[in-house]
């Protein structure tokens, strides 16, 4: 029990890697998060524009359920009789 295995030193050497050796792209990765935060920062707190509400105006038709489709699919009569 006193020793590591192997699993344990290749657990430990990839921490290290990560950690140590991809400096750069973790520097990288946080400042594309801050970015990211102050964009959507940014973006909440201006007003809404036209093309916004555009998109959110409701649709023109209507969507039916599994129960209306199925009785419709009865109604109709079948071409292979």
């Amino acid at each position: 029990m006193g020793s590591f295995s192997i699993w344990h030193w290749l657990i430990v050497l990839a921490v290290i890697l990560v950690l140590f050796g991809g400096g750069n792209k973790i520097s990288g990765l946080m400042g594309d998060f801050a970015k990211g935060i102050k964009s959507f920062k940014k973006n909440m707190a201006e007003p809404e524009d036209a093309s916004m509400e555009e998109g959110a105006s409701k649709p023109s038709g209507s969507l039916a359920g599994p129960g209306v489709q199925a009785a419709a699919a009865n109604r109709e009569p079948s071409a292979t009789h």
